[in-house]
């Protein structure tokens, strides 16, 4: 026989998942679970003997509940001055500032870069995404670390445009 909290989550399990229909019978227990059908239940039938009673368990119906996840605070940019560029993230992803663990930064303050000068990569689903300057000057500052999870539209460079433009 199943046991409330095996049932509680197996709910959870269910509710977390793809799945839309569950059903399990372990001895004379079945459970049935159907999310998004308004109805959760569950029905023992034990056979009737003299001490033995019948109990039926009706759970709460499964509501998908809101998963409350940590955002991350990007903390406010530097201001900069009206003359520079700021190079951001294209897409959501793990920022690595060198090829390889023991490879040297593509770029550090001071460097200059031209608009195919690789600057970083961003992984996202497993995919190594080469990020570029797609502007000529020199890297004043970079605003994040190496490993740091940035999100779409997040600054990452600091750029004077060559001459001071």
């Amino acid at each position: 026989m199943l046991e409330i909290n095996e049932i509680k989550e197996l709910i959870q399990l269910i509710d977390n998942s793809g799945i839309q229909e569950f059903k399990i019978k372990q001895g004379d227990t079945s459970v049935s679970i159907i999310k998004n059908g308004k109805t959760t239940s569950q029905t023992t039938s034990i056979p009737v003997a003299p001490v033995a009673q019948v109990h039926e368990v009706v759970a709460a119906p499964v509501h998908p509940t809101p998963v409350q996840t940590e955002v991350p605070i990007i903390p406010a940019a530097k201001p900069v001055a009206d003359n520079t560029f700021t190079i951001t993230s294209p897409m959501v992803g793990t920022f690595y500032a060198t090829q390889t663990p023991d490879a040297p930064a593509f770029v550090k303050p001071g460097d200059k870069v031209n608009k195919d000068t690789v600057v970083c990569i961003v992984e996202a689903m497993k995919l190594f995404n080469e990020i570029e300057a797609d502007t000529e000057g020199t890297i004043v500052e970079v605003l994040v670390q190496h490993g740091q999870l940035v999100e779409y539209g997040q600054p990452l460079f600091v750029v004077q445009p060559e001459g001071g433009r």
